[in-house]
């Protein structure tokens, strides 16, 4: 080196690419620690949805009706609360039950048990052709045994039993259709509240209970009604046959004590379940074939889907990350 020249000071490149390799391995090595973190995590979540399943699943196992049982018994199948969509005395869950008591080789006939006030009467005829059916089918015979109430739908669907046994304390028929509402016309004008309603077709707004009642509309859904309420009638008619008493109030929606629904022929006589087993299908074995709509199965249609939609979106995350 000559005298002239001047020592240039060393070049911090490679300390710089030291402090670049290092950052880059920490930052790598946090990815990694969040990446396995995360996948821990949706495979965990993947793990208690598989166990929710598994559980809502064994619960849901549990309400469905019993295996076919071959020794001679008498099938009983419960219908308890309102007969509506959804509810555990549904159409779907009293046909389901229907079919497993009339296929079972054993079963020597089929026992209602009823204590319900009623209820749809589109669920109640779905059964009442259900048991018309069943019978002429299989030739096995049913009978209604009623407890508390048999009222209004519950009664369409005691009608098509061959017998109907009764308390004499029980509470029997309200052969007639409902419909109900309120008018909030009034209320609204002391108020001081104006109603502004849009509609396409003049008879949208029937029955809207904010609106004046139109005498046309009220005519018309009168006029429902009675159809319904003849379908009844002649449901009722059919089923009992030469039994019923008819006379003026009959259909007119009333309800009578169990004493009283025997003697007008609504009923065939007084009895309950172990006496109709014992003494009238001579089967005291009693066999449940009751669908019953418990915990497991509310959760399973309530949340399934909303599990399925879960699984489905980890199941994809999971597949993301470990790509």
């Amino acid at each position: 080196m000559n005298n002239d020249q001047v020592a240039l000071p060393a070049s911090p490149e490679p300390e710089r690419n030291w402090e670049r390799s290092t950052l880059e391995k920490i930052l790598l090595a946090t990815i990694k620690e969040q990446q396995t973190a995360r996948r821990w995590k949706i495979f965990m979540r993947l793990l208690w949805l598989a166990l929710v399943l598994t559980v809502l699943a064994l619960l849901y196992s549990a309400g469905r009706v019993s295996p076919a049982i071959a020794a001679p018994h008498t099938a009983l199948i419960e219908i308890r609360g309102e007969i509506v969509a959804g509810a555990e005395a549904s159409a779907a869950n009293v046909v389901a039950s229907l079919h497993a008591a009339f296929e079972d080789e054993g079963a020597q006939a089929i026992v209602l048990l009823i204590d319900s006030p009623g209820g749809s009467p589109v669920q109640a005829g779905i059964i009442n052709d259900e048991i018309t059916r069943l019978k002429a089918l299989h030739r096995k015979r049913v009978y209604a045994v009623v407890e508390e109430t048999c009222a209004s739908a519950a009664y369409y669907v005691a009608a098509a039993a061959d017998k109907i046994f009764v308390d004499k304390a029980s509470l029997i028929g309200s052969i007639g259709v409902m419909m109900g509402s309120f008018g909030f016309t009034g209320l609204m004008e002391k108020m001081g509240v104006e109603r502004r309603l849009m509609l396409a077709g003049e008879n949208k707004a029937l029955l809207d209970p904010f609106s004046p009642q139109d005498e046309v509309q009220r005519a018309y859904i009168q006029a429902l009604l009675s159809e319904i309420h003849q379908q009844f009638i002649e449901v009722v008619k059919a089923g009992r046959g030469d039994r019923l008493q008819v006379g003026p109030e009959t259909f007119s929606g009333l309800v009578w004590s169990g004493q009283q629904a025997v003697e007008l022929g609504l009923a065939d006589g007084l009895g309950n379940l172990d006496y109709v087993a014992r003494e009238v299908i001579k089967a005291e074995k009693i066999v449940d074939y009751t669908q019953r709509q418990n915990i497991g199965l509310r959760l399973v249609e309530r949340l399934g889907v909303s599990l399925g939609e879960g699984l489905f979106l980890a199941a994809r995350a999971a597949g993301a990350e470990l790509k």
